[in-house]
């Protein structure tokens, strides 16, 4: 297994697929992640992310059953692997020990 260390965009791909428990393929993560980021995503893009969270153990994937509305294709199915759940509250908690750490006057009046 390769370093844990989580990038932004790994982090939110690794959430993505997370938040869509069964239903996480790279065009549904793709749709997820324009949903909710607001940016437009590159499916290969994705595919390269998946790859590396794969390899470094943070998540695992299986392929689906073929279906006749992708003309055969099987869809390739993402889950978040236990190490990748302990990556993902690492960066969690990191983060809010930074959040808790900044006065509020620093961020009051930000827009």
């Amino acid at each position: 297994m390769k370093g844990t260390n989580l990038g932004e965009f790994e982090e939110i791909v690794l959430l993505t697929i997370a938040a869509l428990v069964n239903d996480a393929y790279s065009v549904a993560i793709c749709d997820e992640l324009e949903k909710n980021t607001g940016r437009s995503v590159k499916l290969g893009v994705v595919h390269a992310v998946l790859n590396r969270l794969e390899e470094k153990g943070l998540v695992k994937s299986k392929l689906g059953e073929a279906t006749s509305t992708r003309g055969g294709k099987r869809k390739r199915f993402y889950s978040v692997t236990s190490s990748g759940k302990a990556a993902l509250l690492k960066a969690r908690e990191v983060r809010e020990q930074l959040w808790n750490r900044i006065p509020d006057f620093i961020l009051k009046g930000a827009s």
